[in-house]
């Protein structure tokens, strides 16, 4: 079973290679979904979507400002049905809410493909940012999160992989898939994949799952009846909502989120005033992905060890630091250590952020409350990009609003370190 088939560590060992290939052998299967299902969330995310821009503006006709409005309008409005659409996970059977989201994916892919005319672009767009950006997301890293206890971090850590993987790939795929057929035969194409391979492969993956899910709940009915569970076994969103820790917390957590949109979209102005090349920054995105990929597989033992409460606090100062180091240096090398310290704070967020909830409010209702914080956190993507720009109108240089954003990120620690000092973190167990 997910919840402690992983061997424990040995004393005073926070992570060894040993530890997790013998964790992720004995979970093969689920984390395998995890991983999946993160991956080819990538047909509904910016960096997948944004590939395709220049061939949709010039069939439809559409300035830089229009597409933009376009693609913010869709995403808004995915944000707005998300906390409806990603409670249903707390309802339904992985396996059978999988398979609709999984349907849901093909139908937007395949209306992509088809889309004829500019306003139906923007709900060809809210369908792939709610199946792929919101809803595979979400399966991947609430169903770890759910259903491994003792080792929760270093689920959510490995199903994270997920994302980098399809960062890496598939953007270079659809570049050349686009060449080949279109960028219309590109969306078909991925409809297909999705109906003759995402739809069965994740289905075969969570193989087993009905086994999982029962000593699941005979898992937390011995918690609660023990008086063993450090937090109530659940809390509804309802209850959420009305805890003042929920909005202390918000801020840290959708903070990078904010900050590292904002920065990434606006990367080759910041290369302008620098004096860089535009090939030379974005040329050294693998630095970041390195940086996300190594911090993820860091951070899941330490959130099994001491707990994401614990840890929340120190992820903006990575994002601080590279900001203060991009803001007062202007050398080309500067792109390393600011890149890296990006990506930092992205592994780190990519696993504290579902983690947390689970510890502070449990996890029967977790899909409810998860839903709520990624339709926040897609909004604070969104808003990035347009308060970056709103302060460089009012006439501050972007090192300047770097400075702004290392504020931001000093204030939002602040209120986690007071949210947490009203209700100290458990003993991790």
């Amino acid at each position: 079973m997910a919840l402690n088939v992983a061997p424990a560590q040995a004393p005073g060992t926070i992570m060894s290679l040993a530890t997790y290939l013998q964790f992720t052998l004995a979970n093969r299967r689920f984390l395998g979904y995890g991983f999946f299902i993160a991956l080819f969330s990538s047909f509904g995310q910016t960096y997948f979507i944004g590939i395709f821009g220049p061939a949709l503006q010039a069939e439809f006709g559409l300035s830089h400002t229009a597409w933009g409005t376009v693609y913010m309008l869709g995403t808004f409005a995915s944000a707005a049905v998300l906390p409806w659409s990603g409670k249903q996970i707390d309802r339904l059977d992985l396996r059978q809410y999988t398979a609709w989201v999984c349907l849901l994916m093909v139908l937007a892919c395949a209306f992509m493909a088809w889309v004829p005319s500019a306003w139906l672009l923007v709900v060809a767009i809210f369908l792939l940012r709610q199946s792929g950006q919101g809803l595979l997301s979400h399966m991947a890293l609430t169903s770890m999160t759910r259903y491994f206890d003792r080792h929760r971090g270093r689920g959510i850590a490995i199903a994270s992989l997920g994302f980098s993987a399809g960062e890496a790939c598939l953007p270079f795929a659809a570049v050349l898939l686009i060449a080949a057929l279109g960028w219309r035969g590109t969306y078909a194409l991925a409809a297909l994949v999705v109906l003759l391979v995402v739809t069965p492969g994740a289905l075969w993956l969570l193989r087993g799952h009905g086994d999982r899910h029962r000593a699941h709940e005979r898992h937390l009915t011995r918690r609660a009846g023990s008086g063993g569970a450090p937090v109530p076994v659940s809390w509804t969103r309802a209850q959420v909502m009305r805890d003042a820790r929920f909005y202390l917390l918000l801020p840290g957590l959708l903070t990078p989120s904010l900050i590292i949109t904002a920065m990434f979209f606006h990367h080759l102005s910041l290369a302008d005033a620098k004096g860089w090349s535009h090939a030379w920054i974005t040329g050294n995105y693998v630095l970041f992905a390195i940086s996300t990929v190594i911090t993820a597989l860091v951070i899941g033992p330490l959130v099994d060890r001491f707990g994401a409460l614990r840890l929340v606090n120190l992820m903006l100062v990575p994002i601080a630091m590279g900001l203060l180091v991009v803001s007062a240096l202007s050398g080309a090398w500067v792109v390393w250590p600011y890149l890296f310290l990006m990506g930092i704070t992205t592994g780190m967020s990519h696993t504290l952020g579902s983690a947390v909830w689970a510890e502070l409010y449990g996890v029967t209702w977790l899909g409810s409350i998860r839903s709520l914080a990624a339709a926040l956190g897609v909004f604070s993507s969104a808003l990035g990009p347009v308060s970056a720009g709103l302060l460089m109108d009012a006439g501050l240089a972007l090192e300047q609003v770097c400075l702004v954003y290392v504020v931001l990120a000093v204030l939002a620690t602040v209120l986690m370190l007071y949210a947490l000092s009203r209700h100290p973190p458990p003993p991790c167990v």
